[in-house]
C-alpha cells in the first residue's frame, strides 16, 4: 500500500471514530422546537437536553411549568441517552417478572420509565437524550416526537 493510500485510510478511520456530540447550539434549537409545540398546545413544559453521557447541556422551564417536571424531564433525557431507547418503550419491561424489573430504583433514581424521553441520534449514533415533562404522557410524547421529527442534525 502506498503512503498516500495509508494516510487516506487513517484519515477515514479517524473521522469514523470521532465522537459525535450535541452542541449547546443544537440543544437550544431543540428546546425552541419544543417550546413552539408546547405553546401551540397550550401546555407549560420543561425541556431538557443531555449529551451521550447523560450530562445536561441545556434545560428550560416554561412559565408556570410544574416544578417537579424539572427533575422528571432530566431523568427522561438521561434514561433515553443512557439506554438509547425512547422511555415509553421501557414501560412494559420494568413490571414485576420482566427483564428490567427494578430499573427505576437503580442508578440513584436517574432512570425514568415512562414516556417523554427520546435518544438524539446523528449518523446512526446516539449523541444525547431529550426529556419532556409537564403535560400528560401523550402530550409529553407528542412534543418530544415533534422535536425529533423537525430537527435536522
Amino acid at each position: 500500500m502506498e503512503e498516500n493510500q495509508i494516510e487516506k485510510l487513517v484519515g477515514a478511520i479517524v473521522e469514523t471514530l470521532k465522537l459525535e456530540t450535541i452542541t449547546l447550539c443544537d440543544a437550544l434549537h431543540l428546546i425552541e422546537l419544543g417550546k413552539e409545540k408546547a405553546l401551540e398546545s397550550g401546555i407549560s413544559m420543561v425541556i431538557t437536553v443531555v449529551d451521550s453521557g447523560g450530562n445536561m447541556i441545556a434545560q428550560q422551564r416554561m412559565d408556570n411549568a410544574f416544578i417537579g417536571s424539572i427533575a422528571i424531564s432530566r431523568s427522561k433525557a438521561y434514561t433515553a441517552a443512557a439506554l438509547q431507547i425512547p422511555t415509553d418503550e421501557l414501560a412494559g419491561s420494568v413490571l414485576p417478572g420482566q427483564p428490567l424489573y427494578g430499573l427505576a430504583e437503580t442508578g440513584g433514581g436517574h432512570f425514568c420509565v415512562f414516556g417523554g424521553g427520546i435518544p438524539i441520534m446523528r449518523k446512526g449514533r446516539c449523541i444525547g437524550g431529550l426529556g419532556i415533562s409537564g403535560g400528560t404522557l401523550e402530550q409529553d410524547l407528542c412534543v418530544a416526537r415533534h422535536i425529533i421529527t423537525h430537527w435536522e442534525p
